[in-house]
């Protein structure tokens, strides 16, 4: 969607939100999961298990309540009601916990036997990345055959990232675009910024992140699974990795409220105080096309707004 105010306010004629909290189950974690429980389904599976933040659980719950399968949901216990309820009214079995998602995977794989609870978690599976390329596969229709030259989109497991990657790789290989690539820019909360880290050293993987600490719960992820390959999608595109600090998301959210009329979550908020960052540092020239992500509602997260 266009955000002409938005924009208009900074100086940048060109900004779009690609706002994700209109999916099913309120977030961008529709797709992927909607494609890896109807592929996995298609297998015979028929009981899965995830670790969550919030968002994919509650869309692994949706989906396997539609395709009457059951699934097991670990999460910390600080994550939000929102959430915890969302799982449970659509059947899942919720296990919450002291610690950050890290801790609920390690928890999930003492208590789920891999011989009868499939593994959910992000890039444990491949088709949780083509859901998310699809994210791609939508800018370039959106902008009619053409991409942007700038996407910012909040970080935690990435894979968001690495799919609209893909989707552009596949979309040269068609024939339908050249080499040219977006500059793909990663926003993380300061608190908990193990890409940006990586980054700046120019590092090939991220050390995790010791005592991660923000309430935007989706990028309170202290160690992604495909930290090498959100990098090297970061580097390749020329991008940059930067962070947010708890009053820059926050001040984030308003912005988008007041001039958007969009209530955003704090990884949407996020996401625009990168681009906020990236025009003052003149990263981004007001030229230029750039899209931010707002990852999901602003509903969910009525304890920490």
């Amino acid at each position: 969607m266009p955000a002409r105010r938005l924009g208009e306010y900074f100086g940048c004629a060109n900004v779009f939100i690609k706002d994700e909290s209109v999916n099913p189950s309120g977030s961008f974690k529709a797709r992927g999961m909607s494609a890896a429980i109807s592929r996995a389904i298609e297998y015979g599976i028929k009981q899965f298990c995830v670790p969550t933040a919030g968002n994919a659980g509650g869309a692994a719950a949706a989906y396997s309540a539609a395709a009457g399968c059951k699934i097991r949901v670990f999460m910390p216990a600080d994550s939000g009601d929102a959430f915890i309820e969302e799982c449970r009214q659509c059947g899942a079995e919720v296990t919450t916990l002291d610690g950050t998602i890290v801790d609920a995977a390690e928890l999930m794989r003492t208590e789920c036997d891999p011989d009868e609870w499939f593994d959910l978690s992000t890039l444990k599976e491949p088709y949780r990345l083509e859901g998310k390329k699809t994210l791609g596969f939508e800018l370039y229709e959106q902008f009619n055959g053409e991409l942007p030259e700038v996407i910012v989109y909040p970080t935690g497991g990435g894979t968001g990232l690495i799919g609209m990657w893909k989707a552009f790789d596949e979309l040269e290989e068609l024939g339908l675009i050249d080499s040219s690539r977006p500059r793909l820019v990663s926003v993380q909360a300061e608190g908990c910024a193990p890409i940006v880290k990586a980054f700046a050293a120019g590092k090939e993987f991220a050390e995790p992140w010791p005592d991660p600490q923000t309430d935007a719960l989706g990028l309170r992820v202290p160690q992604a699974v495909g930290d090498f390959l959100i990098l090297r999608a970061i580097r390749e595109t020329k991008g940059e990795a930067i962070t947010a600090s708890e009053n820059q998301w926050r001040e984030g959210v308003k912005l988008l409220g007041r001039f958007a009329g969009l209530y955003a979550c704090p990884e949407g908020g996020a996401a625009l105080a990168g681009m906020i960052r990236l025009l003052e540092s003149k990263k981004v020239d007001p030229s230029e096309g750039v899209v931010i992500f707002n990852t999901g509602t602003g509903f969910k997260y009525q304890h920490v707004l």
